[in-house]
């Protein structure tokens, strides 16, 4: 009757507790932002970035650096990772696969056609962020349609045609190339106040709702059969779940490209912690997926590759290319528990 994601209290909270668990996240979520504040390429004082965010900048450049290009940054980096970690843990509840993320969806693959075609028709950036938005929540429509029976396998292969479509595009026409790269691999780079406002009211509306659903959630974890005589209706469940899910994985991808295991890693993370409890789950998730995300930044940030051709060193490699080094130990890890299982 219980499996690998049902319900459960475990993991350190019972020796922690939530208490201490909400103040190490806060003062974790806070070191994270001051550390994307006060660092950085261009040569800003600390005592210039307090300043700024008191209200008493000495220079309009130092407002225009810590407003408009760090704080954005960190903000976006955290949004995202809190909606691609509960877009995970509703996607591996509703499928009953701990291997399950948000791209086990196709709703990346589905935002990168979007854009590649509305770059190849409109070329500019205008539309970029409302095509990746229509094509995620598109792809999240035809995966309802077509995957309610076998959701995981549906996505996987709506996400195989998609980027197969997305390469034939790019093919045609590879202008657009380097602009698609940032939504294929993920990347906070050159995040603005407006990328922020276009993401902060999903935050509002997504991760209330999921927490909504915990409840369900937790029935459903027990089996089908059980949920159903518990007075779960598996359709509508299912219809609700996989809307949120793919709702905070299209906002996540829009803002922030297809960034890879932050969706995978964090819920498994927030299971040792925590247990498989929904109601604890969905919000520990979010927190560990925007601190996740934001830490890779931080590394992806510091990071110098040496280019063979280029005369000098690039500073800086996408966030996606982090996150994907450090979720590939975790997806093996997972894949060799569920084989001896």
């Amino acid at each position: 009757m219980t499996g690998p994601l049902a319900p459960r209290r475990s993991g350190l909270s019972g020796r922690v507790g939530p208490v201490g668990l909400l103040l190490t996240a806060t003062a974790a979520g806070v070191g994270v932002v001051l550390a994307h504040l006060l660092l950085g390429r261009s040569d800003l004082p600390p005592g210039e970035v307090v300043r700024v965010l008191t209200g008493r900048a000495t220079a309009p450049a130092y407002e225009t650096i810590v407003l408009d290009y760090r704080l954005p940054r960190v903000l976006v980096g955290l949004g995202a990772g809190a909606l691609l970690a509960v877009s995970g843990v509703l996607v591996q509840a509703v499928v009953r696969n701990p291997l399950a993320e948000p791209s086990t969806t196709g709703v990346g693959a589905g935002a990168a056609l979007a854009i590649v075609a509305s770059l190849v028709l409109w070329p500019g950036h205008q539309w970029a962020y409302a095509a990746a938005m229509a094509g995620a929540v598109s792809t999240g429509v035809v995966l309802y349609a077509v995957g309610r029976r076998s959701p995981a396998v549906a996505g996987v292969l709506l996400g195989a045609v998609l980027s197969a479509v997305t390469s034939l595009l790019l093919v045609v026409d590879s202008a657009p190339i380097g602009t698609v790269l940032r939504w294929l691999v993920g990347s906070l780079n050159a995040r603005t106040p407006e990328d922020w406002a276009l993401l902060w009211p999903w935050l509002v509306g997504v991760l209330p709702v999921a927490w909504l659903l915990a409840s369900r959630l937790n029935v459903w974890a027990l089996g089908e059969s059980a949920a159903v005589g518990l007075g779960v209706r598996p359709g509508p469940l299912f219809a609700a779940v996989l809307l949120v899910a793919v709702a905070g994985a299209a906002a996540a991808v829009a803002a922030a490209g297809a960034v890879a295991f932050v969706g995978l890693v964090a819920p498994h993370v927030g299971r040792l912690l925590v247990g498989s409890d929904h109601r604890v789950l969905v919000p520990v998730s979010a927190a560990l997926g925007a601190l996740l995300l934001s830490l890779a930044d931080l590394v992806a940030f510091s990071i110098t590759v040496h280019v063979p051709g280029l005369a000098t060193d690039v500073s800086g490699v996408p966030v996606g290319a982090v996150t994907a080094l450090l979720g590939a130990p975790v997806l093996i890890s997972l894949v060799r528990r569920e084989n001896r299982s």
